[in-house]
């Protein structure tokens, strides 16, 4: 695992294409992304904090002209590792101008993304991506369930285990829920070799601070920022949102 590092780059040497069972989540999702984007007034679309570029390259493949966008450098190296095909740049969410030329017809944002940008940085984002779209474009948004992370000092999510060249490697996601809001997210990657001594290594960890975005203060941001909150879902499969039970928050709106 020889990751790029970067000591200003929090995920330089996480490797979430390894760490995360790809085919099975695009598979689980295609449905609806397929029928979010089908009335997309263009083809060009943007993916926002793309990471290592799956959905791009997924998006790619159903015909879009996609560009990924991301503040990590080691995450688009990865992607951009995997051969031809979407445009991928780095540039920060909250200065969107800076790093793309619109118009778009669409934008994505899946994972957890959203919660590095604080409210002032939320405003920012929203702002300069609003002009970047056509009107009618959907965009859509998926984050962690922050209220119930809050509500109940959730202090995990579930753990990854996967065999990478030979080793088992444990993704751990660690949270620390605060009283003001913020999360302080512990991305850690072991290494597990069992009957070696020692058995387990940290590969990699840090702290990273999130802003734990509610529901109605997510959708707030949006509405403010010419946008029209459509519908709110619990998950990627339209489930309902609930916010004891519900694992994410995912917002569909449109310019």
């Amino acid at each position: 695992m020889n990751e790029p590092q970067d000591p200003n780059d929090p995920y330089a040497r996480l490797s979430y294409r390894r760490l995360i069972a790809w085919p099975a989540r695009i598979q689980r999702e295609a449905p609806f992304l397929r029928e979010v984007l089908a009335g997309a007034p263009s083809k060009r679309l943007l993916d926002l904090g793309c990471g290592t570029g799956e959905h791009a390259r997924f998006l790619q493949e159903e015909g879009f002209d996609v560009t990924g966008v991301d503040a990590s450098e080691a995450q688009l190296a990865q992607a951009r590792e995997a051969g031809p095909g979407p445009e991928f740049v780095r540039g920060d969410l909250a200065a969107l101008g800076s790093a793309v030329c619109g118009p778009f017809g669409g934008a994505i944002s899946l994972g957890n993304g959203l919660p590095h940008l604080f409210p002032e940085e939320m405003a920012r984002f929203l702002a300069g991506l609003a002009p970047l779209l056509l009107p009618g474009s959907p965009v859509l948004f998926q984050l962690l369930n922050y209220d119930r992370i809050l509500d109940q000092r959730v202090t995990s999510l579930p753990l990854n285990v996967r065999e990478d060249e030979g080793e088992r490697v444990v993704f751990l996601r660690l949270l620390d829920p605060r009283p003001d809001g913020t999360v302080l997210f512990n991305p850690t990657t072991l290494r597990w070799r069992p009957g070696v001594e020692p058995p387990v290594e940290v590969v990699a960890g840090k702290n990273v601070v999130l802003k734990g975005w509610r529901r109605v203060e997510l959708e707030a941001a949006v509405a403010a920022d010419g946008f029209h909150v459509e519908e709110v879902f619990g998950g990627m499969k339209r489930e309902g949102w609930d916010a004891a039970t519900s694992p994410d928050t995912v917002v569909l709106a449109r310019r």
